[in-house]
């Protein structure tokens, strides 16, 4: 069960991690769901890009006319997502992107009602250090100071973001991050700080005259619903029972929050009505539907719905493809040292988005 592996990961994270004041480069945290070696992720490619080479419309040895400004982006273990990776990251074009992920451990820190930035100069990734970008330090200078928290420790150990990572990284070696982490936050938390966060990133990209889409994008980290009644910590999570009719049933959910709430325009309506349907009415921290990103999706949506209207633009979500880790063939990898970090069967499986947002 995943959250049992990040348990484990954790605790190895308190023994062995210095906390002293030192600067460092980030670490992996997840060296058995994702690549943290080139050739791991150069043979993982290889498998991946043969499985879709039946679906030429999204190819990615084929440049194509898209170009992401916003993505909705899995971060489930590599062979279980599989091609939905490439198929929607080959289109973030961008050197630099903002990274929004979900703060799984944000319990243990009692963190909330802020985003979370980090302090490293740089994240360890297959190909080599990625550079944080500058960025982070003048969005961090423009932000009020009761919005936000720099916080190493839980940067350390989130994979949300550190998934996505080794694709951008993949088709660019240039790529530079900034990692925003976004814990327990009720919808008008959200839309509160969402506001000041577009701002501060309008004003930063402008005195540098980058271009949204070209220069830099957005890509919020968010694994679907967690669904089964096994192996999530004692809880079931399967209300509509946890066999093929229930599978079914529950795909057909999922589909109905993305036809609802993130295609099409980004709306502020559409964005409080994916927390509907995600948040529990009575307590923020708790489900309603078991998606993953019931903060970080919200969020991302929000700031890129003020940063549309600073940019006097307006943003088309488009569905890349949606897939659990039950409906497609996994890809192989336990010969190239990567593995699972939880199992996926009819009573626990996971759905994965793959959105992305242009003109």
């Amino acid at each position: 069960m995943k959250r049992i592996f990040y348990f484990f990961i954790f605790i190895f994270f308190l023994a062995n991690i210095s906390f002293s004041q030192e600067i460092k480069t980030r670490q992996p945290v997840d060296s058995v769901g994702f690549a943290t070696k080139p050739a791991q992720m150069d043979e993982l490619m290889q498998r991946v890009l043969k499985t879709m080479e039946a679906k030429e419309e999204f190819y990615p040895g084929v440049e194509g006319p898209l170009m992401w400004k916003v993505a909705i982006s899995p971060h489930d273990d590599y062979t279980y997502v599989g091609y939905l990776y490439p198929e929607l990251l080959f289109n973030v074009k961008a050197k630099t992107v903002i990274l929004i992920g979900v703060c799984h451990k944000a319990k243990l820190f009692n963190l909330e009602n802020k985003i979370i930035f980090d302090s490293y100069p740089n994240w360890k990734m297959p190909y080599g250090n990625v550079p944080v970008s500058s960025l982070r330090e003048e969005i961090i200078s423009k932000l009020p100071e009761d919005t936000y928290i720099v916080h190493d420790s839980m940067q350390a150990l989130e994979h949300s973001t550190e998934a996505i990572i080794p694709f951008l990284q993949y088709y660019n070696r240039d790529v530079e991050i900034v990692s925003i982490l976004v814990p327990y936050m009720p919808y008008d938390k959200m839309n509160e700080i969402a506001e000041p966060l577009a701002n501060a990133i309008f004003s930063a990209v402008n005195e540098k005259n980058m271009k949204w889409g070209k220069d830099f994008s957005i890509v919020i980290s968010s694994d679907a619903v967690h669904y089964g009644d096994e192996d999530w910590g004692g809880k079931n999570y399967a209300p509509y029972g946890s066999d093929t009719i229930g599978y079914q049933k529950a795909v057909g959910h999922e589909h109905e929050i993305i036809d609802n709430c993130l295609a099409g325009n980004v709306q502020q309506d559409k964005i409080k009505k994916f927390v509907g349907y995600t948040v529990d009415d009575n307590n923020f921290k708790d489900y309603k539907w078991t998606w993953c990103g019931r903060y970080s999706v919200p969020f991302g949506l929000l700031t890129s719905f003020y940063l549309q209207k600073l940019f006097d633009i307006k943003l088309t979500g488009t569905l890349v493809g949606y897939a659990t880790s039950l409906d497609h063939p996994h890809i192989p990898v336990s010969d190239i040292g990567m593995g699972v970090t939880a199992p996926a069967n009819i009573r626990h499986w996971v759905g994965y988005p793959a959105i992305g947002y242009k003109l």
